[in-house]
């Protein structure tokens, strides 16, 4: 099976004008994302997006920054498929918490036994102690914390707080949702080291803060998961480029339970950047057609990839 996680970065279908359209990889945060050029390049990004998705040709893809299921059909339908891949007949993307409609969201050409969102649960129900700016009795997840079981594997699929506006106020709600990704697998498994099961997606880390005073997400490394990008050089771990502040980091993570990583020791992920502005000039690798400096491109994340032959 091969497993991928890839943060598409605004993926929204919008209605309206002579047909529907699907927002582009920006975010409106540099100049070139919000001049009025700016739209024209969407559907360019779009197209780089489904071919990296083409070329990673995972059995199952976690995404983040989806809309909702209309948008992720749309995407599927009209840019995935010409690109000659094979199709993903289970798409999920269910309500999560983000004001602004990115949700997290599956790709399977597996079909699940079970899918569930955790997207109200709060850490009163969890029994998850947390700062009173949180609220005990609102929901832990500033997206969701995505469940879906595929035979002989759990997915947890995560978008956990980013470090914007306030990397100092973000980093409890994000060690706070770290708790709450464990306590889930905890009350899931009575013995979690001992089943396969693997939390995947956008969890925004590192960042400096955390080299200060440890990292947010240490509740599921604790003793409890293993970091699969840790079987890389440090140098190859690198999934995302900030054009903003010119900054490379590895927020995409694939942490497998001590059970999983033990039962394939030699699943060693890899990033697949063919898709990243050529301003990430860190990456020396080929470029997809069309790749522009800033945009097009198909996101400003790289999708992480992993394989487990024979599960």
């Amino acid at each position: 099976m091969r497993i991928a996680t890839f943060n598409v970065q605004n993926l929204r279908l919008r209605h309206g004008g002579a047909t529907d359209r699907l927002d582009g990889a920006r975010d409106a945060d540099v100049p070139e994302d919000s001049a009025a050029a700016a739209a024209r390049l969407d559907p360019l990004d779009r197209r780089l997006t489904a071919a990296v998705l083409r070329d990673v040709n995972a059995d199952v893809v976690a995404l983040q920054e989806v809309f909702d299921r209309e948008s992720l059909d749309h995407f599927h339908e009209r840019f995935l498929l010409p690109t000659g891949t094979a199709p993903y007949p289970y798409r999920i993307c269910l309500p999560g918490n983000d004001g602004r409609g990115n949700d997290v969201a599956v790709l399977s050409r597996i079909a699940p036994e079970a899918v569930e969102s955790h997207a109200a649960v709060t850490p009163r129900e969890l029994g998850i102690v947390v700062p009173p700016p949180l609220g005990e009795n609102l929901p832990i997840f500033r997206r969701d914390c995505l469940e879906l079981t595929v035979p002989r594997l759990t997915l947890f699929v995560c978008h956990l707080k980013a470090p914007y506006p306030d990397p100092t106020a973000a980093w409890p709600v994000r060690r706070a949702e770290a708790a709450a990704v464990r306590r889930l697998i905890e009350r899931r498994f009575p013995k979690p080291e001992a089943v396969w099961w693997l939390v995947l997606g956008d969890l925004n880390e590192p960042w400096t803060r955390d080299v200060e005073e440890g990292r947010a997400i240490a509740p599921l490394l604790e003793d409890f998961a293993v970091d699969l990008a840790a079987r890389m050089a440090e140098r190859e771990r690198w999934s995302y480029y900030d054009a903003r502040a010119g900054r490379y980091s590895q927020p995409d993570a694939l942490l497998a339970s001590p059970a999983l990583a033990d039962a394939w020791p030699d699943a060693r992920p890899y990033v697949v950047r063919e898709g990243l502005g050529l301003e990430a000039g860190r990456y020396h690798g080929p470029h997809l057609p069309d790749v522009g400096g800033h945009r097009p491109h198909a996101s400003d994340h790289a999708a992480l990839v992993v394989d487990f032959p024979g599960l």
